[in-house]
């Protein structure tokens, strides 16, 4: 295939993870524990895996060439398209009965993310980039995203999910940006990163992430007028240190504030 994949298809899968963990959200799961270096607690669940199962089976069907990485299966196949999907991403809030989690599904081409949705089933809330620009649903309909246009430190808002890691990474200056900005937040995980390309929040900030992580949030957030790299300023695909700001001068006051 040398084409896109509809956007209908991103809804399509979408609908199948929803299937899976809607009905599961707010109940008593059972928790099982993965090694994660870093954490002394990575929770996963029935909701994740079978989410993923299904995820698997459509795009396995639909587009058989197609490379899968996956949080809780790994990576399957090769090629130059790659969908990049974490069934439930804050599994934690999830567990906790917050509704802050999501469904990320991405797609690459060559090593860079091209396409991208967040879906928050029980809010009944998508987001989502196609080829011209990055889109959220919601129960008042469907509308395009655009990023803030803050472009200084003081008048920023600054979301980071847990302020927990910071110590272990002393060369990340978080409590330079976190004191520089107009008030810092925590604990939004994804839906934290929508929020930024819906104009909400100016920069969120994140360590040790995983491809899964932010591979379907980087095309939302770059269609919807932001910017997302590491902190030298490198593409953000492989995961590590994340950063995305609303705009380009505001992510450079930002990065040099963490790192000089």
């Amino acid at each position: 295939m040398d084409t896109f994949p509809p956007v209908s298809f991103l809804h399509r899968l979408a609908d199948a993870a929803s299937m899976e963990t809607l009905p599961r959200f707010r109940t008593t799961l059972e928790v099982e524990e993965k090694f994660k270096p870093g954490y002394r607690f990575d929770p996963v669940t029935l909701a994740d895996k079978e989410a993923e199962r299904v995820l698997r089976e459509l795009i396995s069907s639909e587009y058989p060439e197609h490379a899968i990485l996956g949080e809780e299966f790994g990576e399957t196949g090769t090629g130059p398209w790659k969908w990049v999907i974490d069934p439930v991403d804050g599994t934690r809030p999830f567990i906790c009965g917050i509704p802050v989690w999501g469904t990320l599904i991405g797609l690459t081409l060559e090593g860079r993310s091209v396409m991208g949705m967040m879906s928050q089933p029980f809010t009944q809330e998508r987001f989502w980039a196609d080829q011209e620009a990055a889109w959220a649903k919601n129960k008042s309909g469907t509308h395009r995203m655009r990023t803030r246009s803050t472009t200084d430190l003081p008048h920023a808002i600054l979301h980071t999910n847990s302020p927990e890691r910071y110590g272990e990474f002393p060369e990340v200056r978080f409590e330079r940006l976190r004191d520089t900005v107009q008030m810092t937040r925590y604990g939004g995980e994804c839906y934290a990163f929508a929020m930024l390309a819906a104009g909400q929040i100016d920069l969120c900030l994140e360590l040790s992430l995983q491809p899964y992580d932010i591979v379907a949030l980087i095309p939302i957030i770059e269609r919807a007028g932001g910017v997302v790299t590491g902190l030298t300023g490198e593409r953000p695909e492989a995961g590590g240190h994340v950063l995305a700001s609303a705009n380009e001068a505001l992510h450079e006051r930002a990065l040099r504030t963490l790192t000089s």
